[in-house]
């Protein structure tokens, strides 16, 4: 691999690649863009088959953090970093101490947070050494685990393709079908449960599928076939690529509003789903509101002011589909104009 047409194909502008063999860290840190502000994006602890793989994910990923912000009108830019290994067998104290020293050392460019395979209590434990981490405990001045807000923004974005649909933001027996009823899934079966939706739900996890169905009155479908299951809504909240030719082919759904990232699995993807007549919300828009909630850290976390940033999720979803609908481009290109504006501008 070309590492610097790699990196510099996409315009990063730095990547760190972290190393400590006392505690066996192997980490990866990858800033997209600080143009509008400090790199803001979680750590993601994974057991990547091979280390393009994770270099691949977090250059990714750094690239969505820095669209995401930019498109939710945050002074933030865009980072991500990778620590390779199973969290359930390599985490420790130690591990995630030296990681926190790298974290510190690039003096507040990169700012971290939670992600997948990660927890609220490793920020916690970040923020022993290092300073530039958020979504650590209310009790250290911080905005707790954030996915509820993510949760909550979803919940927003879907009340907005409603009201662009249907004529009403009001969701009350829309059918809405949840794959990945993990954290932020869950949540949002809970919120769309109180607004009266129908649900259906899916998940690898059995014991967490029957929770969540019992606990909103949910059905259940195999995870293999949520996509297709004919619904309202569709909304992935699992893992990314989701969304392939083969998938788009099969979806039986007005909309796509889910919280995964990458969901695109292919470059024809937004194409292929304008043309089906699916209205699909990209996915760093409908998954904002993890970063707008824990950016309000930034400024001393007030619960009041972060909850009516994740309440303007709505307004910024509502402008991508009219923006789209407007200039007879994809939800994908309207979202990607947004961020591009507010990047340009910032340079």
């Amino acid at each position: 691999m070309q590492v610097f047409g790699r990196i510099g194909g996409e315009g990063h502008e730095q990547v760190v690649f972290c190393q400590d063999a006392r505690t066996g860290l192997r980490a990866i840190i990858a800033i997209h863009s600080t143009v509008l502000g400090p790199a803001l994006g979680g750590t993601r602890f994974h057991p990547y088959e091979r280390e393009d793989e994770a270099l691949e994910d977090v250059l990714r990923l750094a690239r969505q953090m820095t669209y995401k912000s930019a498109a939710a009108g945050l002074d933030l830019g865009g980072g991500k970093a990778v620590i390779l290994g199973d969290p359930a067998r390599h985490r420790t104290e130690a591990l995630l101490e030296s990681y926190a020293r790298f974290v510190d050392s690039l003096g507040g460019r990169y700012v971290t947070a939670e992600d997948v395979g990660t927890t609220q209590d490793d920020m916690d434990l970040i923020r022993t050494v290092t300073r530039h981490v958020t979504g650590v405990s209310p009790s250290l001045g911080g905005s707790g685990d954030p996915s509820a807000a993510t949760a909550y923004g979803v919940w927003r974005a879907m009340e907005a393709v409603a009201a662009r649909l249907w004529g009403s933001r009001r969701l009350a027996g829309r059918h809405v079908v949840i794959s990945g009823v993990g954290k932020v899934g869950s949540m949002l079966a809970r919120h769309l449960a109180s607004a009266g939706a129908r649900l259906t739900v899916s998940d690898v996890r059995a014991a967490a599928v029957d929770r969540v169905a019992d606990d909103v009155g949910a059905e259940i479908v195999h995870p293999d076939k949520a996509h297709a299951t004919e619904c309202d809504i569709f909304s992935p909240c699992a893992l990314g690529g989701v969304l392939s030719p083969a998938t788009i082919a099969e979806l039986r759904c007005a909309a796509v509003v889910g919280s995964a990232n990458n969901q695109l699995a292919d470059p024809t993807s937004p194409a292929r789903l304008a043309e089906a007549g699916v209205v699909y919300v990209p996915d760093y828009i409908a998954s904002a509101g993890g970063v707008v909630n824990i950016a309000d850290e930034l400024a001393g976390y007030d619960a009041d002011r972060a909850h009516r940033a994740l309440d303007r999720i709505f307004d910024t979803t509502a402008g991508v589909l009219a923006a789209a609908e407007a200039g007879a481009i994809t939800t994908v290109q309207a979202a990607d104009r947004l961020a591009e504006s507010r990047l340009a501008a910032a340079r």
